[in-house]
């Protein structure tokens, strides 16, 4: 059982910048692929970005790649999202959700755990 808890969102100004936060509980931390989903009012929950178990692959939905970056600190059973360069269209709720072992997919499904959110919103 993992649980995840997101943090570090907020208000910020078109181009700035945002790090977000997942710290999950549990001691195989280092086994489980990470990702990243946002979710705007109305619309369905989407792909952002994820990150591997050693934290040496990393995939992302076309629309952040080179923006947004996942990285993962496995001694700190964190994962990060750096979002820079953030537009209007990056307003969302973001979630992390993890699966046990090397996970690719975009399918939100997929992901067995999931934690409760944070709101990002983006001014113009």
């Amino acid at each position: 059982q993992v649980q995840l808890v997101e943090s570090g969102g907020g208000l910020v100004q078109a181009g700035g910048s945002l790090r977000l936060s997942c710290v999950a509980s549990g001691r195989t931390f280092s086994s489980y692929t990470v990702a990243w989903f946002r979710q705007a009012p109305g619309k369905e929950r989407k792909f952002v970005g994820a990150i591997r178990l050693s934290g040496d692959i990393t995939d992302y939905t076309d629309s952040v790649k080179g923006r947004f970056t996942v990285s993962r600190d496995n001694a700190k059973n964190t994962v990060y999202l750096q979002m820079d360069s953030l537009q209007p269209e990056d307003t969302a709720v973001y979630y992390c959700a993890a699966r046990i072992g090397a996970v690719k997919s975009v399918v939100p499904g997929i992901y067995n755990y999931w934690g409760q959110g944070t709101q990002v919103t983006v001014s113009s």
